[in-house]
């Protein structure tokens, strides 16, 4: 089959991996422009680039610049609005992993990490010009463990999509279109605000606030701390790593052995 695929993140190169392997004809890859980042701002290829450059696949960065006519346009966390020459010249297909119509846009694993969801699913669906609004096609659910962070369920959701569009792909027709059903509900993304601790929050919200955004930024006896990861231990909050301003990340019992029997004091 003959296929244009869309992505940008590393999650989604698995996916475009095991359809590659498959065998079929990659005509065009369309991701983001490469852009500055660190502190050399040195110009940086998104990991979908970087593979399609391996496989000498031709890159673009522009919908405007899409003129194709493939069988199928495959969309995987690309970010952008697809105009109606793509979505006129071909059916496309987006995974999307979430329960859909639940948290439509841009954020849907960490917001289901976030609010301390037990399972959720990844979606097939149609594309359309409504954001995530399209028919289903296939849909699968998974399980979220209490200390599953984005970047586990971001693997689970990339082994589970690889396998839901090889099968989809090698007998589109077998699958029909089932409308989504409920009231939809968006998510947002994350900014570096959603990183800071609340103490007053319980031990749940935090716990699932770090495992979701990958830190929790707080004060530790004056200091600036990253808390990285957290366990629950009945009402109490087990702080397994973190990681003071200006220094490499540390286990908790290395940073109390570094206040020399200090009272800890959370948030001041």
């Amino acid at each position: 089959m003959k296929l244009v695929l869309m992505g940008t993140n590393d999650f989604v190169v698995p996916m475009f991996e095991a359809l590659h392997a498959a065998g079929h004809e990659i005509m065009a890859v369309f991701t983001r422009m490469p852009k500055p980042q660190g502190r050399k701002q040195i110009l940086t290829k998104s990991p979908v680039h970087v593979w399609a450059d391996k496989y000498g696949l031709p890159v673009f960065h522009k919908t405007s610049e899409y003129n194709f006519s493939p069988d199928m346009v495959v969309v995987v966390s690309y970010g952008a609005i697809l105009r109606d020459n793509v979505l006129d010249s071909a059916p496309c297909i987006n995974i999307h992993p979430s329960d859909l119509p639940k948290y439509r846009g841009p954020s849907p694993i960490k917001t289901a990490i976030y609010n301390g969801d037990k399972k959720s699913s990844v979606c097939l669906m149609q594309i359309t010009p409504d954001l995530d609004a399209g028919d289903i096609y296939m849909r699968c659910e998974f399980e979220i463990d209490e200390n599953d962070t984005n970047e586990i369920v971001e693997k689970r959701v990339s082994e589970i999509g690889s396998q839901m569009l090889v099968k989809y792909l090698e007998n589109p027709t077998a699958y029909g279109a089932i409308k989504q059903n409920g009231q939809p509900t968006f998510t947002r993304k994350f900014t570096g605000a959603d990183e800071i601790i609340d103490w007053s929050k319980s031990v749940c919200d935090i716990h699932n606030q770090i495992r979701a955004l990958g830190a929790g930024r707080t004060k530790i006896n004056g200091m600036d701390v990253k808390i990285l990861q957290t366990r629950v231990n009945g009402d109490k909050l087990d702080i397994i790593q973190l990681q003071p301003a200006g220094k490499k990340s540390m286990d908790w019992k290395s940073f109390v052995n570094g206040l020399h029997g200090a009272d800890i004091k959370l948030g001041e």
